[in-house]
């Protein structure tokens, strides 16, 4: 019988695929130290129709098809959908023809909420993640119908949101008169977080959630470059470009080129794009989880959250809500979010071991292959 120190941490991911969000379905999939129970797909980087047929192919490449797929909310509590074609493209993961086919299909027969909320509640009190990748609609209507949900966790990670000010000294855009900016979508609001800011608040308010939470900013993701060191990893496995790459690496190489394609465009940042998603999966697997460090404290990935910071997040739901360009005085500060230091709440973390989060990226990519030609046998 396996000891509660060998079983893998059960987590279910909330997502929107995305390039990145790509990556995070590798590592969630397919590190040995997690089990994804589930993913729901949600309104963002494309439309709801998108990022489900993503999510499915996604799984599919990695060779894990039989994780199931519940669509989500097609838009926001109380606005419209917004989506990044400048970044994604249309389908949300353009720049590869390598993606399958899904074998299965999303499943629609059961309302996605509560299947959330019914693989969660049946694992251990106090062992489950649940890790949110994009707008955050889905989470905030878990927590809000299925209070209990919150009691029986024992976190929460969200991709989303930017401090700003010198949190950190990664920059945002290297556009020229951007060079102060907070955000991403607007100069002060994240993507994520700016496509719902009603149900970003209700999570970062809800006072069981909000100090379970870790949230992975901007100001934290734009020091996670996939240069061309890290897109050639990513592509032989080895430092050794005459290594023949297998049709996943190639696939995924091809996704971080069009990735870096885009925001070399919009924000100028030539040496990679950030690869902001997987590392809400990766905090799960650090010392800022203490069961996980506990255990295997040999397999600690490094976050810095200096000692144990912490934050009240509070974000702006003011402002009418436009697309990526939309006029600054109708916006506003619409989705920004705020951190003020607090003696608990959401955890922030300003740094993160890039080598070993490349490393544990690669492993992954790995595993995959692996588990691909042994289905192919």
């Amino acid at each position: 019988m396996a000891s509660a120190a060998d079983t893998p941490i059960p987590l279910w991911l909330d997502c929107d695929p995305g390039h990145d969000d790509a990556f995070a379905i590798l590592l969630a999939a397919h590190h040995p130290s997690l089990n994804l129970l589930g993913i729901t797909t949600i309104h963002g980087n494309a439309s709801l129709e998108n990022t489900t047929i993503n999510a499915t192919r996604v799984l599919e490449a990695i060779g894990r098809p039989e994780i199931p797929v519940y669509p989500g909310s097609k838009k926001p509590f109380c606005r419209p959908a917004l989506h990044a074609p400048n970044i994604h493209g249309d389908s949300g993961l353009d720049g590869t023809d390598l993606l399958p086919k899904a074998s299965r299909a999303p499943i629609t027969d059961k309302n996605p909420i509560l299947a959330m909320r019914d693989a969660l509640m049946a694992q251990p009190k106090g062992t489950a993640w649940v890790v949110a990748t994009g707008t955050l609609t889905n989470v905030a209507l878990l927590f809000a119908t299925f209070p209990e949900v919150g009691e029986h966790i024992q976190g929460l990670t969200i991709m989303g949101g930017g401090v700003g000010e010198g949190f950190t000294d990664a920059p945002m855009s290297r556009i020229k008169g951007e060079e102060d900016r907070i955000g991403n979508i607007t100069p002060l609001a994240e993507f994520n977080i700016y496509c719902d800011p009603e149900a970003s608040q209700a999570i970062f308010s809800d006072p069981v959630v909000a100090p379970k939470t870790a949230l992975i900013t901007l100001d934290l993701t734009h020091q996670v470059l996939a240069t061309s060191t890290v897109r050639n990893l990513v592509r032989h496995g080895v430092d050794d470009a005459s290594v023949e790459p297998t049709t996943l690496r190639q696939m995924l190489y091809e996704l971080l080129i069009f990735f870096a394609s885009t925001y070399d465009t919009v924000f100028g940042l030539a040496s990679g794009p950030p690869l902001h998603d997987p590392l809400a999966v990766a905090i799960i697997l650090s010392a800022l989880n203490p069961l996980f460090a506990k255990n295997h404290p040999d397999q600690v990935l490094k976050f810095d959250d200096r000692d144990g910071e912490r934050f009240d997040v509070t974000v702006i739901t003011d402002g009418l809500h436009g697309s990526w360009g939309a006029d600054p005085e109708l916006v506003g500060s619409l989705g920004r979010s705020v951190a003020k230091p607090a003696s608990k709440g959401v955890c922030i973390p300003r740094g993160v071991d890039l080598d070993g989060f490349w490393t544990m990226i690669n492993d992954c990519i790995n595993r995959a292959d692996a588990l691909n030609a042994a289905r192919k046998a």
